[in-house]
């Protein structure tokens, strides 16, 4: 039996590593915004990174590991095989992943079209195609590093799965900044900087699974009882991430018949994904592992401890950032990405879909804490069923509302879909009795942090307007928007402890438990 997951400290530890890839990746898209703006190359090398991320969470984050670090988790603390078990599922994915790569590779220019139809008859489908084929490798390469991290996240070491992110983005910083300097085609060295970038994350975490006495070396593929059952739970998981998949489909077509809006909504993605992957991915990551962990041995109360504590924090941490993301959403992307190429014009165009996306990113929160509750018992059908009611929810605004109000309708339909899915899992989640409900104190929390949240909006909105003729001053920009966040933060924290949504001394003892 290993040692015990220790809640807090893992997602600290993820949590700050995930900020800091986030960080390098608001500095690699500054300089991809900088160089290329909201042009062709831009969208065409985004369609075409988005290509292998897609099925990425289809095959890695999403269905597999879903359904593999339950079961992994659960052997590693009854002690039957868990090395073995990973081995045979370590060659099942990477035979499968080369099989589809290849496969890919013919069909790209239908796969560039299914993600941006907008693109035919255009001199972006060609580029797109070009980059896509470099790009699509990354998939087998990260999803194995993927299928890793939830080996090492399942025995408590979060070290090397959460840094091997950052890789990505310093090789993306790296190259960009070599191909102005020595005169490269921008396009084609972040291309190819993708399939590097996946190579060096497996290394990164293959290293470390060995010298946590997991070495996993592909070998003869053999159909085992244990794959049958993975396969058998990762089936509807799968079927949930395909769509999802489709919603992000729907939401791309819809932007690629707009000139510009693939750049403006990947951006303003981009700073909506910074407080979902510091906080509610963290502690997503962290959380599986803990729940499948308390099940196998029967303890309920530690499970709605944990789960109850998680939320706590989560969503403390996340309900300020979406008011600054609804409130003040203009200076944001004007500081970070208005330069060279990038305009004026796309920094108002890439605002409008931030506050869309801050006003959704609650529901993404909750959905990483809720999902655990149903993965942790091998129930991966309700997620699916779930899913399908948002994909049509999607669908229908997307779709519907595009001629009234165009990019920003797949913002809007992404927003409300995802409040769809919460509310669907955590109705769903009152089936799992005491170890699915949220405890006393965090019903006597969250109503403050609410509270305290919403104050925040004031005071970020009077700070907006005091600080307004520094925001537009390219010498004072910079240091007028770290004050407006900066004082806003300490504002929230004030509030917050002023009346009861939360205390150091809980953390600091949540830190030692």
């Amino acid at each position: 039996m290993s040692k015990p997951i220790r809640l807090m400290r893992g997602f600290a530890t993820v949590g700050v590593w995930t900020l800091l890839s986030r960080i390098a990746g608001f500095v690699r898209d500054v300089l991809i915004a900088g160089f290329l703006g909201s042009g062709p190359v831009a969208e065409a090398f985004l369609i075409a990174f988005s290509l292998p991320n897609m099925f990425r969470r289809f095959f890695a984050e999403g269905a597999f590991n879903m359904a593999f670090v339950p079961m992994f988790s659960k052997k590693v603390e009854s002690g039957e095989a868990p090395l073995e078990f990973a081995r045979d599922a370590f060659t099942g994915l990477a035979t499968l992943l080369i099989l589809f790569t290849v496969v890919a590779q013919v069909f790209m220019p239908a796969l560039v079209l299914l993600m941006a139809s907008g693109f035919a008859e255009d001199e972006r489908l060609p580029l797109a195609t070009l980059f896509g084929r470099i790009a699509f490798p990354y998939i087998l390469f990260i999803s194995l590093a993927a299928l890793l991290s939830g080996v090492l996240n399942a025995t408590g070491r979060f070290v090397a799965a959460a840094a091997a992110p950052v890789l990505l983005n310093i090789l993306f910083i790296s190259s960009v900044t070599a191909a102005y300097l020595l005169g490269w085609d921008i396009g084609l060295t972040l291309a190819w900087t993708v399939p590097v970038a996946g190579v060096a994350q497996l290394a990164l975490v293959w290293v470390a699974a060995a010298r946590a006495g997991y070495r996993l070396v592909p070998k003869r593929p053999r159909m085992t009882p244990e794959l049958k059952r993975l396969a058998i739970i990762a089936a509807p998981a799968a079927l949930a991430g395909g769509v999802v998949q489709i919603n992000l489909l729907v939401g791309r077509n819809v932007a690629s018949w707009t000139e510009g809006a693939i750049a403006w909504v990947n951006y303003a993605d981009r700073l909506y994904q910074l407080p979902l992957g510091v906080v509610a991915i963290a502690i997503g990551v962290v959380l599986l592992p803990e729940l499948s962990r308390r099940l196998q041995s029967g303890d309920t109360a530690g499970g709605q401890d944990a789960y109850s504590r998680a939320g706590e924090v989560a969503l403390a941490l996340t309900l300020p950032c979406a008011v600054a993301l609804m409130v003040v959403p203009l200076p944001m992307i004007s500081v970070l990405f208005e330069r060279g190429q990038f305009t004026s014009d796309d920094a108002a165009a890439t605002a409008l879909a931030v506050a869309v996306y801050g006003l959704g990113l609650p529901a993404f929160v909750l959905q990483k804490i809720f999902q655990p509750l149903y993965f942790a018992r091998e129930d991966t059908k309700s997620p699916f069923k779930f899913a399908l009611v948002s994909m049509i929810v999607n669908a229908v605004i997307a779709v519907g509302l595009w001629p009234y109000l165009d990019y920003l309708a797949a913002a809007l339909a992404t927003t409300l879909a995802g409040w769809t899915m919460a509310w669907q899992l955590w109705r769903g989640s009152r089936q799992f009795g005491q170890a699915g409900t949220f405890d006393a104190r965090f019903r006597s929390r969250m109503p403050r942090i609410i509270i305290a949240s919403v104050l925040l909006g004031v005071v970020l909105y009077a700070l907006q307007v005091m600080l307004l003729p520094l925001l537009g001053t390219p010498g004072w920009r910079y240091a007028a928007l770290a004050v407006l966040l900066i004082l806003g933060g300490f504002a929230y924290y004030l509030i917050g402890k002023a009346i009861g949504a939360f205390s150091a001394a809980d953390l600091k003892a949540s830190l030692r438990r």
